[in-house]
């Protein structure tokens, strides 16, 4: 049996199952500690410090996560493959065991182009969110009707879904071709992010909008293809989702992490 955490995580790797314990201070060093801590407070202003803070963070994009949402039936193809096509990708010849996407979704996709990348178009490229929470996983997760949802999956449970979870950098360092938009990218009014430079302004901006739903709305989008050892961590629901999705992974050449988070697969309002 193993000993990892619901999480997915080896024992004391996980922040919320172990929690580092608080520091025993002697009775004697209290009013010591009390007056460094309020000299240390007026030689460095808090809001300065926590701003600071905040950028290095938002500068941070290549640890931005991305996430592809695929049914679980469509992981057998896919680990098979080892790749995951993009919908107009030639060299993909087999459809979706579970389609998420409806019909008039496909057609969308295949007739927008994508600006700035020649003549590609949306279809060009695989999907992935930059949200574990973002607004069409909403939509299947609370059973809301969703113009974009393909039939195949009304009514779907959540847990029958997974996240394939990867990061800007992962994705980068293959030399992959990537870019963001700024909303849905069949969108008429939305915009894309091409060049590398444009990619991470976008993000720093999506990242560093707080008062705003918009990077649960945008899209990051890899060309043509990306291979399955760039995915990093699979998301699951439960623990029976989690033993399904490894037995599958037993005989795969790439078998990422596998981690239960029960707070991606979630309806909104719980």
């Amino acid at each position: 049996m193993s000993d990892e955490c619901i999480h997915g995580f080896q024992p004391g790797l996980c922040a919320s199952c172990y929690p580092k314990p608080a520091p025993e201070v002697a009775v004697g060093a209290t009013k010591q500690a009390t007056r460094a801590r309020t000299a240390t407070a007026v030689r460095s202003a808090p809001a300065r410090t926590k701003s600071v803070a905040g950028a290095a963070r938002l500068d941070n994009v290549g640890e931005q996560r991305i996430y592809h949402l695929t049914h679980v039936r469509n992981l057998p193809a896919i680990l098979d493959l080892g790749i995951l096509f993009a919908d107009e990708n030639p060299a993909w010849h087999a459809r979706p065991t579970v389609d998420i996407a409806s019909p008039a979704t496909r057609a969308d996709r295949r007739t927008t182009p994508v600006a700035g990348s020649g003549d590609a178009t949306v279809a060009g490229f695989v999907p992935f969110f930059l949200s574990p929470n973002a607004r069409l996983w909403q939509s299947i997760r609370s059973g809301e009707p969703d113009s974009q949802l393909s039939r195949d999956i009304a009514g779907a449970d959540a847990a029958d879904f997974v996240l394939l979870v990867s990061t800007v950098k992962t994705v980068a360092d293959s030399d992959a071709s990537y870019v963001v938009s700024d909303a849905d990218a069949a969108h008429v009014l939305t915009r894309f992010a091409t060049t590398r430079d444009d990619v991470e302004r976008s993000l720093r901006r999506l990242r560093a909008d707080q008062t705003s739903d918009a990077l649960e709305h945008a899209e990051f989008l890899v060309r043509e293809s990306i291979p399955f050892e760039s995915i990093t961590l699979i998301g699951v629901a439960h623990d029976k989702a989690r033993a399904a999705v490894r037995q599958l992974l037993a005989g795969a050449a790439h078998s990422p992490k596998v981690a239960v988070y029960p707070p991606w697969f979630a309806a909104p309002d719980e």
